[in-house]
């Protein structure tokens, strides 16, 4: 005779809480994203930024600058989730936003002087961070999380 499950007060079987903690991608991908994001903030703290703002500087390092709807997309990110990450490197003078010439109600963001130069000093540690992580993985596994996370993406 088997056993019963345990049924936790929400009513769900234990057995399915560890089934979902030990298989569930969305819960890795989240803890996997944290501890990351966390490891890359303390790193970048020297230069006075978060793994996100790293993203974000990133993001406008571009030969023109893009639109506030490209840089949306390519950070999967909603406009006004982007407007209010904008606003603290607008305020240290890293970031501006202009009017789109070709579309008036369009806003181009552009790296400043002083952005460009705090994005050129965080660089180094970006791949300083990212050898060591490399190193925690086999030389295929991180090729083939890569690939795997942008097919998801």
């Amino acid at each position: 005779m088997s056993k019963p499950a345990r049924v936790t007060s929400a009513g769900v079987p234990f057995e399915t809480t560890v089934h979902v903690r030990d298989h569930c991608l969305c819960l890795a991908a989240q803890r996997a994203a944290r501890m990351l994001a966390r490891r890359f903030d303390e790193a970048l703290r020297p230069v006075g930024m978060t793994s996100g703002q790293f993203s974000l500087l990133m993001s406008l390092n571009q030969p023109r600058p893009p639109s506030i709807g490209a840089v949306a997309g390519l950070l999967a990110m909603d406009r006004t989730t982007l407007t209010a990450n904008l606003k603290p490197l607008a305020r240290r003078g890293l970031v501006t936003t202009t009017i789109d010439p070709d579309d008036r109600r369009g806003r181009l963001i552009s790296l400043t002087k002083a952005g460009r130069t705090v994005l050129r000093s965080a660089v180094p540690i970006w791949r300083r961070i990212h050898r060591e992580i490399d190193r925690q993985l086999s030389p295929e596994g991180g090729k083939s999380l890569r690939g795997g996370l942008r097919a998801l993406s």
